[in-house]
């Protein structure tokens, strides 16, 4: 079933400091989807240097889970503890920016559900400040999923396949996977079905209990107008973006985040961090 693109323009509120200094310190614990993005960042670092710009970074918990040779540097329109490689700034209205740093790897996770019509202009910023073989490391939700339910906060509710044709306008998507697939839409606290989840996308299944995505995008070229999304076609194995139209379909809010109990809660889709 194909689902319009939600929240008008004249219509859309996006939340300050305030909001995101309350919500940030929900996600001091690394949660599910956090651990996973942190393997995959170390993957493409290797043991090479590298530089991380952290978009959205919140509580910078990230850092504590990269490898020594990830120099971590991070953004956010709320920083509770000011250090050097911290900005605080309200990015979805400000340029993104590290004081004319250039980054090897940049992350932006459950951010750009939050931009609103800013999503695309906020690409085109990050694409500026990766490094010529950089990579580009979003999540966005499947708001396809059968149980669908929204996060009231969020300014950018659309097709997963919209998402993925406006990222493959700045950037090239080199694959493209769910985070996890769950009945419900949130991602699994128990640690048996943590362990069972791959990050490949399979037919139909994926479509409905996909909870989140993870774009691995690299570098694209800056042209004014607009231009055919680019996809790197890669094998199936390796969760490359498919040429169908994926709609997307309701979310709900998180109620937690994987602790350290045996049986942690749930963690719903898009959370910032």
């Amino acid at each position: 079933m194909a689902v319009p693109r939600e929240n008008a323009d004249d219509d859309v509120k996006y939340y300050k400091r305030e909001f995101w200094s309350k919500e940030n310190l929900k996600f001091t614990t690394p949660h599910y989807r956090l651990r996973k993005s942190a393997g995959v960042i170390n993957k493409i670092a290797g043991d090479r240097p590298c530089d991380l710009l952290d978009v959205g970074c919140g509580p910078a918990a990230l850092k504590d889970l990269l490898r020594e040779n990830i120099s971590y540097f991070g953004i956010d329109i709320a920083i509770h503890e000011h250090a050097p490689n911290l900005i605080e700034s309200d990015f979805v209205k400000s340029p993104i920016s590290f004081n004319g740093k250039k980054f090897d790897i940049i992350v932006a996770q459950g951010v750009f559900e939050y931009t609103g019509k800013f999503q695309e202009q906020k690409f085109a910023e990050i694409n500026d400040l990766l490094k010529e073989h950089g990579r580009f490391v979003t999540t966005y939700v499947n708001f396809n999923h059968r149980a669908r339910s929204i996060y009231w906060p969020y300014s950018n509710v659309q097709p997963l396949g919209d998402f993925r044709d406006s990222l493959g306008r700045i950037f090239t998507i080199e694959k493209y996977f769910p985070t996890s697939h769950n009945w419900q839409h949130s991602e699994p606290g128990r640690p048996l079905i943590q362990a069972l989840q791959v990050p490949i996308r399979v037919p139909l299944l994926s479509h409905y209990l996909a909870v989140e995505y993870f774009f691995i995008c690299s570098r694209g070229p800056r042209r004014s107008g607009q231009r055919e999304p680019q996809v790197q076609h890669l094998p199936k194995w390796a969760g490359r973006a498919p040429r169908a139209h994926v709609s997307a379909g309701r979310h709900r809010r998180p109620r937690g985040h994987p602790g350290p109990s045996r049986r942690a809660p749930e963690v719903g889709p898009g959370t910032r961090r």
